[in-house]
């Protein structure tokens, strides 16, 4: 019989079902977009809908089995995968009472509130857990306890996007430390819950799951409608970056990557006993490796500026790349890779470097444009966003290696960005580093069903899944004069930045983003 594996990926802007054979290709693949919508009256929500993501995600179960044109009993095992940091709480019948998605940023009343009642409590939170309030749970559940408390006192179990998938499936409530990490209830040496974090805050402390390490077994299918055998087997899956940097053979310590969709991640493998740095500048998560963490640094919107940039500005783009059949950031690159190093000096103002601890953007903008069509078109500003992206990954690599000793050499480099030749070498030019791109770019699936077949016995763990399936497509090596020129235009970047946070500060601008409680 050949054996398949299920990867369920719920990301920011979709969920997926991808299937794989036991050597990691993949056979079928159905997708489905969801939207997280502002939940009426409560301004920065991103509530998640569970009863409607749901049935998108039973339908792409179902049509990826049809594509793949195989028996659903053949999928061996199943596990999950989604973006980190969304919660769902249930009653004890199971049901969901509350389910927010990656980005929610309604409490911000609730992390004012921690601030001045429980001085240094988000100092110790990050030193124990990697995480800040910004994107943590615990500031989220206060706010439920305080608007909608006949619902908190319902509270029976909490878990992450990707638990929930994998609960809907097999009826059993769990979590994994790369995933539950990110809720910053956690500890990042023990990799297990610290209820005493939400006790102490006035919140439950017993609502929290088992623990599982990414790959363990945690039960069988047993909803029927849902397409799948009831002898498959649920496999403890987790956090997207972090089975995302399996999927890419970023397994050991030291390996670095950096992960271009529509947020950015640039991350680093440590030692799991190493303190986050002080200054709380870095994001620092557990990885579904046991004895590593990741430390993390992350760039806004770098891909979602893209798209609005195509969007707003690249009808004539768009019409070319149909008429030749190519996609449309092809013509754009070909056209910037004709624009020099510095694009003819426009300072693009979107994300600002990681700053975890006080973390904001400023106003979107592009500075020094020059009114001469020639020097400052469509190609050389959308240049200037390729290596903005870079530049920032840049100089959250060097907050990384302050703190962790460790410097980059060779990164490997996924996720749609990657498929941009220019992109791929400014990306060289600026870091100074090797660029490595694997053949399966789109990993975090790939991530998932590894997880799976470690459940299946088909492979003895993460790490040697990788090693065997992950395969390299190209390399670029950097221009080291360029990355001369680049380390001027980043020193010019970070001052320009800096003045734009300002004109927030005064009120003259908005912020892009930022985080709840500042």
């Amino acid at each position: 019989m050949q054996q398949y594996l299920m990867a369920i990926d719920a990301g920011t802007g979709s969920v997926r079902a991808a299937i794989f054979d036991v050597k990691g290709n993949q056979i079928a693949m159905s997708q489905s977009e969801w939207t997280h919508l502002e939940e009426q009256g409560v301004p920065n929500s991103m509530s998640f809908d569970c009863d409607t993501n749901w049935d998108l995600t039973v339908s792409c179960i179902q049509e990826s089995i049809q594509l793949a044109n195989i028996d659903a009993k053949d999928i061996v095992a199943v596990s999950s995968t989604s973006m980190r940091e969304g919660i769902v709480l249930y009653d004890k019948e199971g049901k969901e009472l509350f389910a927010v998605a990656n980005v929610d940023a309604r409490a911000t009343d609730e992390v004012k509130y921690l601030k001045e009642h429980f001085k240094s409590f988000e100092e110790e939170f990050y030193k124990e857990s990697g995480q800040t309030f910004a994107l943590g749970a615990i500031p989220r559940i206060m706010w439920f306890k305080n608007n909608k408390p006949e619902l908190y006192n319902q509270v029976a179990k909490i878990g992450m996007i990707s638990d929930w998938i994998l609960y809907k499936l097999s009826g059993v409530f769990s979590s994994d430390p790369s995933n539950g990490g990110t809720s910053g209830i956690f500890s990042l040496e023990k990799r297990d819950w610290v209820t005493s974090m939400a006790s102490k805050v006035g919140l439950k402390d017993d609502i929290f799951p088992l623990t599982y390490e990414v790959g363990e077994v945690i039960g069988k299918v047993t909803n029927s409608s849902c397409g799948l055998a009831s002898s498959t087997l649920v496999v403890q899956g987790g956090g997207d970056v972090q089975l995302g940097s399996a999927g890419l053979g970023v397994v050991e310590l030291g390996d670095v990557a950096i992960l271009g969709g529509s947020f950015w991640q640039q991350i680093v493998n440590i030692k799991r006993d190493i303190t986050p740095p002080a200054d709380m500048s870095i994001r620092v998560n557990p990885h579904v490796i046991p004895n590593q963490s990741q430390s993390e640094g992350i760039t806004f919107f770098s891909g979602l500026v893209m798209r609005w940039f195509r969007d707003a500005f690249c009808d004539l783009e768009k019409l070319e790349a149909k008429e030749k059949g190519v996609d449309v950031y092809e013509i754009l690159e070909q056209k910037a890779s004709k624009v020099p190093v510095g694009s003819n000096g426009i300072i693009p103002i979107f994300s600002d470097s990681m700053k975890y601890g006080k973390w904001y953007h400023a106003a979107p903008s592009f500075l020094n444009l020059s009114i001469d069509p020639t020097i400052c078109n469509r190609a050389s500003m959308f240049r200037s966003l390729q290596e903005n992206a870079c530049i920032v990954s840049d100089i959250n690599l060097k907050k990384i290696e302050q703190f962790s000793g460790i410097k980059a050499k060779t990164i490997v480099f996924a996720s749609g960005a990657s498929r941009g030749k220019l992109w791929c070498q400014i990306l060289a030019d600026v870091t100074g580093c090797t660029i490595k791109v694997p053949k399966v770019t789109e990993a975090t699936a790939l991530g998932a069903a590894m997880a799976a077949g470690v459940g299946a016995g088909i492979y003895e763990d993460l790490q040697s899944a990788a090693k065997k399936l992950v395969v390299w497509d190209k390399e670029y090596l950097p221009n080291m004069d360029n990355h001369d020129k680049y380390k001027e235009i980043k020193d010019i970047w970070q001052k320009a930045y800096d003045k734009q946070l300002e004109l927030v500060d005064e009120g003259i601008t908005t912020s892009m983003w930022k985080a709840p409680g500042l």
